[in-house]
């Protein structure tokens, strides 16, 4: 293995020769000095390394979670490989992937061959991957094995947090979750096939009508810290991509107002990314606001069409502040998110006539054409100028 030249703060890591595997491994788990938080040069000169991002969250439509995308019964690669040439071929180049942290506990060195095999997928199909670690929203006690099968027209029944409940209550566990992200990272912080680290998906989701009734008060407040120990964790492993968390409710127009998470993930964050599912108004006020702090912005989710979040009312915009894109949701399938999140309290006996998410048929045809005719229209477009 070749260690590539990083500055770490001040620290410049020597280049060697190949190392013997017992230095190699040494290596891989050894705990690095951690590198600061980038600056707005350092974050601004990255992004402009970077095409126009413009993507989907993404699963395999016959995965229900990320259990069931990952474990070695179920991962698909097969699949994998026709969907993400669908998203090639409508000028995607960056799909938004989440882990969990129960893979790693399972199989570790299992995970890492089939994400090095996921990557080789998305690289073939020229789109990078930003990775997620944690993940707050839906069911909070997940297990491995195999999974639920879907409960019938209802969205995201069977998506799970990472890390569950129990876990998040019991300190003695989160050695293991340290050991989680500085193996994962550590292990591909030098891949150019990852765009970059998605810590923690919506930390302080209490889950709404899905959930809630057994969700923890003190949630958010075992988060708060644990996520700042994220980033530190994440960032002692000394990753060439970027570390993100990404802002998704609240008031964020000024400092005075924002709660101390959503701060923590800005302060945190070497570049800022948000959701927005509400109007392309309200979207550009946010991207005007996030604009204070002079780095780039990744809307990481949006597009619920009967929100008013589409790719026709969001990507002109995005584009005009050249902001990265990435929608929920690619293939109709297991997660059944074509139906609305009120479907876990609104009884659906079939297909929504305005599908909520979701860009294709299980069968690789658009679910609207001109939807995927802008799309690869603006992405054209934009590639042109890089």
């Amino acid at each position: 293995m070749y260690l590539t030249c990083l500055l770490a703060g001040t620290v410049l890591l020597s280049c060697n020769n190949k190392k013997s595997n017992a230095e190699e491994t040494k290596n891989e788990t050894a705990v690095i000095e951690k590198r600061a938080v980038w600056t707005k040069d350092q974050a601004n000169k990255w992004y402009g390394e970077q095409p126009w991002l413009v993507g989907a969250n993404y699963y395999p439509s016959t995965a229900i979670n990320q259990l069931e995308m990952w474990q070695e019964d179920t991962f698909d690669p097969k699949r994998i490989d026709q969907e993400l040439g669908w998203a090639e071929g409508i000028g995607m180049n960056v799909m938004r992937v989440y882990l969990h942290d129960l893979l790693h506990k399972q199989d570790a060195e299992g995970l890492y061959k089939r994400m090095d095999t996921f990557l080789g997928i998305a690289a073939k199909h020229h789109i990078k991957i930003l990775f997620v670690l944690f993940d707050s929203c839906w069911d909070p006690f997940p297990a491995l094995g195999t999974q639920r099968a879907p409960k019938p027209h209802t969205h995201n029944s069977g998506w799970v947090q990472s890390p569950g409940q129990k876990v998040l209550q019991d300190s003695k566990e989160y050695p293991r979750l340290e050991q989680y992200v500085k193996q994962t990272v550590s292990k591909f912080r030098d891949d150019n096939r990852i765009l970059g680290w998605d810590v923690w998906n919506e930390p302080d989701n209490m889950t709404g009508p899905s959930y809630e009734k057994v969700e923890i008060k003190n949630k958010a407040a075992l988060i708060l810290p644990l996520l700042k120990n994220v980033f530190a964790w994440a960032r002692e492993s000394n990753p060439s991509q970027p570390l993100t968390s990404g802002v998704w409710t609240g008031d964020w127009s000024e400092e005075a107002k924002m709660l101390p998470m959503h701060k923590m993930q800005i302060e945190q964050s070497d570049v800022i990314s948000f959701h927005n599912y509400n109007t392309p108004a309200d979207f550009e006020k946010v991207i005007r606001q996030l604009q204070r702090y002079g780095k780039p912005l990744l809307c990481t989710e949006y597009m619920a069409r009967p929100n008013g979040s589409t790719f026709e009312g969001f990507l002109p915009i995005a584009k005009k502040y050249n902001v990265a894109m990435i929608n929920w949701g690619l293939v109709d399938g297991k997660t059944q998110t074509k139906y609305a999140w009120d479907s876990w309290t609104k009884k659906y006996d079939a297909e929504p006539k305005v599908w909520f998410h979701e860009v294709f048929h299980t069968d690789g045809t658009p679910y609207i054409k001109a939807e995927t005719d802008l799309i690869r229209n603006l992405t054209s477009e934009a590639n042109k100028k890089n």
